[in-house]
């Protein structure tokens, strides 16, 4: 039955629905694939064997029953991040040690409800801070992809790179994941899958373990556009414990996939051809500029002039929000507690065993633009070129561009414990630079993956939407995909 786990989550569904296999063979599928697979993955920091089995049965009942939800049977992935009732919740870090909450985000509880199966809890970077997940407490993940004629271990992208190598190695059909400057996109793109942030607002953040609150947003990652659409549709909703979700309709997004782009306008922002660009990015770039063209859509040159101080400025605002948030990990109520002499010596002594070397870095970052005399200086200024870039969106839009088409990565994925990565802070905080302004101002954006580096190493393309129009970076994204094919990891494990 192993098989089984190629199905896309699409196609799954309807051989549910049509009694081809059942949602318990569906998910004792997968746990196999997990149960031998994940040593060398280690995407996986917890795994679920009775609880997936128990849903799964219950998936079965459901669909017999003729009360199949949206969801209903497919087995998923969620990221240590969002809290799961009962069920060890961390942010892959070792000052949550032991957590289990008592609650359930709102995100993974919508999908509860829509018939989902919960196979475990996914690696990332500690507390999402990372591009490479290597910062997580319980280690690095592995990519499942190789250069052609290479054993070297790359990374999967961060900070949600347990969720893209579940993903990609067939280890979930789908999983859970967040974006706070590319965390989602960054993975997709370095794994060949596809990862949408939606707008902030559209999914809750409540129950999910903050970041920087004013910039972390859920989303999915998904093996297929479509697939990306069906959890979308599930994980969004408004929650009256979060009051910055957003009261709008969650539309069909997958009714989206099949239309026409004629009469769109697509912006090519011309700040987005930064300096050392590999070529090979520029050649995917112009191929999906040209497939584009090819469907009806009107390229147009655009200008984001604002783009070269997007990653400086987010790297004050989200060590700045981080310091805050981290603030309630104490060793007080829960998690890790190291025994002081007094309870300020129990607190500095926790947090320094409790948090790792990214997160302290952060930390002390944020700490420090918040401090008196510097709050003006870092922080008010950061906040204003925000709203700068923010404005460079709204101008593009209002002159008629549906959507701009950007890289999604640098470069294609890096090896683990990359010198250069280690030993320069800014080369790896470099990664985010295509995606960190989708953040700031709050939009969307996609990364679909449109071919392969002369390495044999998936490349992604990004699209970058209105606030809540989703819809048209399903459509667009689909147009990308028809074009390019859908990638595999060739298996090597």
């Amino acid at each position: 039955m192993s098989d089984l786990t190629k199905l896309t989550i699409a196609e799954a569904r309807a051989k549910l629905d049509a009694r081809e296999f059942t949602a318990l063979e569906l998910t004792d599928a997968y746990l196999g694939a997990i149960d031998a697979a994940n040593e060398t993955f280690n995407a996986y920091v917890a795994v679920t064997h009775d609880k997936a089995r128990e849903m799964a049965k219950a998936s079965d009942a459901r669909i017999a029953a003729g009360q199949a939800g949206a969801l209903e049977g497919i087995p998923l992935g969620i990221k240590d991040l969002f809290a799961t009732k009962g069920v060890h919740t961390q942010a892959a870090s070792h000052i949550l040690d032991g957590f289990k909450p008592r609650y359930e985000s709102t995100v993974t509880a919508n999908l509860w409800t829509d018939g989902a199966v919960m196979l475990g809890k996914l690696n990332m970077d500690e507390f999402a801070m990372g591009s490479s997940n290597e910062t997580s407490y319980y280690g690095p993940v592995k990519n499942p992809w190789r250069a052609k004629g290479s054993n070297t271990d790359l990374v999967p992208g961060g900070s949600s790179g347990g969720s893209a190598a579940a993903v990609a190695a067939w280890l979930c059909a789908g999983a859970t994941a967040t974006d706070t400057g590319g965390s989602i996109r960054q993975p997709a793109a370095f794994t060949g899958t596809v990862g949408i942030k939606p707008t902030y607002g559209r999914c809750s953040r409540w129950g999910t373990v903050a970041f920087a609150s004013s910039l972390d947003q859920a989303g999915p990652i998904a093996r297929d556009v479509r697939d990306a659409a069906i959890l979308l549709k599930s994980m969004a909703s408004v929650d009256k414990k979060d009051a910055t979700s957003v009261d709008l309709p969650v539309p069909d997004y997958t009714a989206a996939l099949c239309q026409s782009l004629k009469g769109m306008k697509i912006g090519i922002p011309r700040e987005y051809r930064v300096e050392g660009m590999p070529e090979e990015i520029e050649t995917l770039w112009q191929q999906g500029i040209a497939w584009l063209k090819d469907a009806g859509a009107e390229i147009v040159d655009i200008t984001l002039p604002h783009t070269k101080y997007a990653l400086p400025a987010y790297y004050i605002v989200a060590p700045a929000e981080a310091s805050s948030n981290l603030a309630r990990y104490d060793g007080v109520r829960y998690g890790l507690r190291v025994p002081g002499k007094d309870i300020t010596d129990m607190y500095e002594q926790t947090r320094a065993a409790g948090f790792g070397r990214e997160v302290k870095r952060r930390i002390m970052i944020g700490t420090y633009v918040l401090s008196a005399g510097y709050y003006d200086a870092y922080y008010v200024q950061a906040q204003k070129v925000r709203t700068l870039i923010k404005r460079d969106f709204e101008t593009v839009f209002a002159d008629g561009v549906d959507a701009i088409l950007t890289p999604a990565t640098p470069s294609s994925a890096f090896g683990i414990a990359d010198q250069d990565m280690a030993a320069d802070p800014v080369k790896m905080y470099l990664n985010d630079i295509f995606t960190v302004t989708v953040n700031m101002a709050g939009l969307p954006g996609i990364a679909v993956p449109a071919g392969l580096d002369h390495k044999g190493l998936p490349l992604g393309l990004q699209l970058i939407g209105k606030p809540f129009e989703e819809e048209t970076l399903f459509r667009t994204a689909h147009v990308i995909e028809q074009a390019a094919g859908r990638f595999e990891a060739p298996k090597w494990w």
